[in-house]
């Protein structure tokens, strides 16, 4: 048996993330790194069992867990996803967590995407949603060319923490033309609590406000990030994202 830290900790962090009935619960997360070995996220099984338990902790049933495709840095394939998560679901069974678990992948836009995207299996969420992203720094050139490609083959783009983005200095005027592009935007979760600055914070906050914000993401690559996820669960910013748009995380069933 894995030795979990989360595990001893599970009846404490339900504890601790109990919500207002009136507020509904997030009990599927379509942005995670959890199949170990294959890219930023997870090192090694035993991690990744440690991950999942602590999401199951915090009320997940399900995770949509979504490795990254990148020409430089990750070269994921269908396949070699695939074979991850088939070892990710044996042992998460032989180990009693309940946790449904399904994968797809965050596309980053490069040189190699449009390859990905017409030259063979596309690992789309429920087969419907494209998850993307772009470097942190750097508007693609050619940003609305690849998001039209994305709609042309079939897909609704879904844009992975666009609060992340630095590239962003008009907010109302460039999130307004994504959204008239078809882009749908999913916001981590742990950005309302600052995880990654002040900046995203800020973006986040303003996507919430303007009812902006489509699907939530726990966007997790290890401990830090479920521990994090504990406090922001239980923050007035949370509770405004759901007063403020439709979140639509329970459709992915």
């Amino acid at each position: 048996m894995i030795f979990s830290l989360f595990k001893k900790k599970k009846e404490k962090q339900l504890s601790d993330t109990d919500r207002p009935a009136d507020l509904p619960a997030l009990t599927i997360d379509l942005h995670s790194h959890l199949i170990p070995g294959i890219d930023d996220g997870s090192k090694s099984m035993e991690e990744s069992m440690e991950l999942l338990r602590g999401l199951e902790a915090l009320g997940y049933e399900k995770v949509i867990t979504t490795p990254h495709i990148m020409f430089d840095a990750y070269k994921n394939t269908p396949e070699g996803i695939k074979e991850g998560l088939a070892s990710l679901q044996s042992a998460a069974k032989a180990e009693g967590i309940e946790v449904e678990i399904e994968t797809a992948a965050e596309y980053y836009l490069d040189e190699g995407f449009y390859d990905h995207l017409h030259g063979g299996e596309v690992m789309s969420i429920k087969g419907k949603y494209l998850l993307f992203e772009t470097s942190y720094v750097s508007k693609p050139l050619q940003l609305e060319e690849m998001i039209f490609e994305i709609g042309a083959a079939g897909y609704t783009p879904m844009m992975a923490h666009p609060e992340r983005y630095r590239y962003i200095k008009d907010p109302d005027k460039e999130y307004k033309r994504l959204k008239d592009l078809g882009v749908l935007f999913q916001v981590n979760v742990n950005s309302f609590g600052g995880h990654y600055g002040r900046s995203a914070k800020g973006l986040a906050d303003f996507l919430s406000k303007e009812g902006m914000i489509d699907f939530l993401g726990s966007d997790v690559h290890h401990k830090r990030h479920v521990e994090t996820l504990t406090g922001v669960f239980r923050s007035e910013a949370y509770r405004n994202v759901f007063k403020n748009n439709t979140i639509r995380n329970e459709e992915l069933t």
